[in-house]
């Protein structure tokens, strides 16, 4: 289990986790699997929504996919102050590790405005590598 991750941008913090998984993973076929942890906190003062989110996913090669889309796992959360969102997603790869970084597209309901929150860039490390990646 990789330690913490976090990245506080306009009183959103984001912390995530990330998870080797073994058993849907094949290194002899060059398929490595993780699963990441999100914890998206709203530290501000006023309600925030994710409305999109944009993924750069390296891997040990330097090959780099972004990845762009709506909301995360099919939501488009509202966080009130104080309030926190936690989702559990994926990646492969075809190494034995790489990293991820990102960004949520949020609004600020109240007054419309629109801002970006930093995903702060984690290891994908598994057992089947030489040294790690950061």
């Amino acid at each position: 289990m990789s330690d913490d991750y976090s990245k506080t941008t306009r009183g959103v913090r984001v912390s995530v986790r990330s998870f080797y998984l073994e058993d849907q993973s094949k290194p002899e076929e060059g398929r490595f699997v993780w699963a990441y942890r999100v914890r998206i906190e709203n530290q501000g003062l006023e309600p925030v929504q994710l409305l999109r989110r944009t993924w750069r996913i390296t891997d040990a090669r330097g090959r780099t996919q972004d990845v762009h889309g709506p909301g995360v796992i099919g939501e488009q959360p509202v966080l009130e102050p104080g309030g926190e969102f936690e989702y559990t997603s994926g990646t492969p790869l075809e190494t034995p590790s790489g990293f991820m970084v990102g960004a949520y597209h949020m609004v600020a309901p109240a007054s419309g405005e629109n801002f970006d929150v930093a995903i702060p860039a984690f290891s994908l490390d598994s057992p089947h590598q030489g040294g790690r990646v950061h």
